[in-house]
């Protein structure tokens, strides 16, 4: 029998997503009957799930509990933590709080799902008063990330206050926004923080993340190193900083300003739309700044993480309107993240082979993390003192680091969790209660399915390790042909081979009797596999198509 896991006269905590990966950030708090969704994240596909786009957090728990469910509160507008909202949002059936922002990027992806109307989206104003959700008061705290407006949340509930983190760092340089300051969140401290849930991306660097003030002086010093060269930089089209930060870079550095790719386009629009970027240069299209000299021109282009379709690929592939040659110059200002590396590999080999230079983070300072480090995480807990430390947002071995850095840095109690893990926060001493369904749901084509599901664990045999097909026809024929088998010049042999000896399975079946059609498949299908794993030592999908009259 299911267990309800209903909430009590108590705190819950449940990750749905991010808890044992970076990316698919769900996660749920519980309380006197109600739940509240703190995010609704996606990741894109990956090569364990060929074919497919877009990787889900499976919400089947909380859809069961739909009416129990308050709202979705959004902490800021980066995919893993919005992606999911226009897949899941119209089913869960309640609304939707972001700053504006946020809302406004959420709102663009509602319409263009056609739900705008069918989803309730609340803008909620940095610095206004709390917002009540049955048992929970939440307050936007904001903090500074890559994004505007990334924000921790302060909730309240009866059994004490959560200071849920989101992404974050601490920067006194952050060029866009005004975080918090140190007293503000000192005094949160002094009022009593039952539970820190916190970001765990970085918690193996030893040094602090880094401004956004010494990414703008380290992008002007090697912006004005290539006088006279064609300069591209690639970002994350999200960092609106990074974005105000190469305006100014451009007007600094005497160039104008050409931005490639929609989705800076769109961050742009937006962020001017919400007071940002309000001094960004004038920008001047593709024809143009092939029309300007070399060293007057400076691209933005989306890419940076080895995307196929993205502008910086097409430029590399020489199939984009924008051009670079010999001794130009590509800045990688943005961080590689992880699983991307061949992708990327591939697109700076290509930039090699055409003699372009290219400046990484490694090389130069024009890339700071928007996730904290160590001495910032350490920073954090002596400002807020929580009594529990929840880590989200990490591989396990994030997660079990940043447990073991709050019980060092004096916190009493730290919990680590994965997805599907009930934790009783309060009252009492914070325990595991059980474990609930959790999966992963992938978009494949327009359709989303079950990670583990038999479409595309099939896809995955057939990638590793090829198809037989077998066609049986009347008076013996036999037809078979191998596809994706490593067999060449030796395919011609293969196919007679199966054939002949299918041949005499099917023969042997039905020797003396009327054979089972059923008995008949099946011992061809075994022929036609036996004789593929001899030729190519591979056990290949084999499937067969009967024309025998029964």
């Amino acid at each position: 029998m299911k267990k309800n896991y209903t909430p009590e006269d108590e705190l819950l905590f449940l990750a749905l997503g991010g808890s044992g990966e970076i990316g698919m950030n769900v996660n749920l708090y519980g309380c006197r009957g109600k739940w509240l969704m703190v995010d609704l994240g996606m990741s894109f596909g990956s090569n364990e799930y060929p074919g497919t786009e877009l990787m889900f957090a499976d919400p089947e728990f909380i859809e069961d509990r739909a009416d129990d469910l308050v709202g979705i509160v959004i902490t800021h507008a980066h995919e893993d933590h919005i992606g999911a909202i226009p897949y899941f949002a119209a089913e869960l059936g309640v609304p939707l709080y972001a700053t504006p922002f946020t809302a406004e990027l959420v709102r663009r992806k509602l319409a263009e799902a056609g739900l705008e109307r069918q989803v309730k989206l609340n803008v909620i104003r940095e610095g206004h008063g709390p917002l009540d959700l049955g048992p929970f008061s939440i307050t936007y705290v904001p903090l500074a990330h890559s994004i505007a407006e990334a924000n921790a949340l302060l909730i309240e509930t009866p059994f004490g206050r959560v200071f849920h983190t989101g992404d974050w760092k601490l920067d006194e340089e952050p060029i866009i926004g005004d975080p918090t300051t140190e007293q503000e969140l000192v005094a949160i401290g002094d009022e009593g923080v039952l539970a820190m849930v916190c970001d765990s991306t970085n918690v193996f660097n030893p040094v602090p993340s880094g401004s956004e003030g010494a990414v703008h002086r380290g992008l002007l010093e090697e912006v004005r190193k290539h006088a006279g060269k064609r300069v591209l930089v690639t970002t994350f089209a999200s960092n609106v900083a990074r974005l105000q930060t190469l305006g100014e870079v451009a007007r600094e550095t005497g160039r104008q300003l050409c931005v490639a790719g929609r989705s800076l386009d769109r961050i742009i629009e937006v962020a001017q739309d919400h007071g940002y970027l309000q001094d960004f240069p004038g920008t001047v299209d593709f024809d143009q700044a092939m029309d300007l000299p070399r060293g007057e021109v400076l691209i933005i282009a989306t890419g940076g993480q080895g995307e196929p379709r993205a502008a910086l690929s097409r430029i590399a592939e020489e199939s984009h309107r924008l051009e670079l040659t010999r001794g130009d110059v590509v800045l990688f200002s943005s961080r590689q993240i992880p699983g991307n590396e061949l992708a990327i590999g591939r697109i700076q080999n290509r930039l090699a082979e055409r003699g372009i230079v290219m400046v990484t983070d490694r090389q130069s300072e024009i890339h700071v993390s928007g996730h904290p480090g160590r001495p910032e995480l350490e920073t954090l807990y002596g400002w807020l003192r929580p009594q529990i430390l929840v880590p989200v947002h990490g591989e396990v071995r994030h997660l079990i680091e940043q447990a073991r850095l709050g019980l060092a840095s004096g916190i009493p109690h730290s919990v680590f969790q994965q997805n599907g893990e009930i934790v009783r926060l309060a009252p009492g001493v914070p325990e595991k209660l059980g474990e609930v369904m959790t999966g992963r749901l992938v978009l494949d084509g327009d359709v989303i399915v079950p990670a583990d599901g038999e479409a595309i664990t099939m896809r995955r045999r057939l990638a590793r390790d090829g198809l037989v097909i077998v066609v049986l026809g009347g008076r013996g024929r036999v037809q078979v042909e191998g596809i994706g088998l490593p067999l060449d010049e030796d395919y011609d042999a293969f196919v007679a081979e199966a054939e002949s000896d299918v041949a005499t399975a099917v023969a042997r079946v039905g020797k003396g009797r009327r054979a089972d059609p059923e008995a008949v498949v099946e011992a061809a299908r075994l022929a036609a596999r036996r004789a593929a794993q001899r030729w190519s030592g591979k056990k290949p999908q084999t499937r067969v198509i009967s024309l025998l009259a029964e």
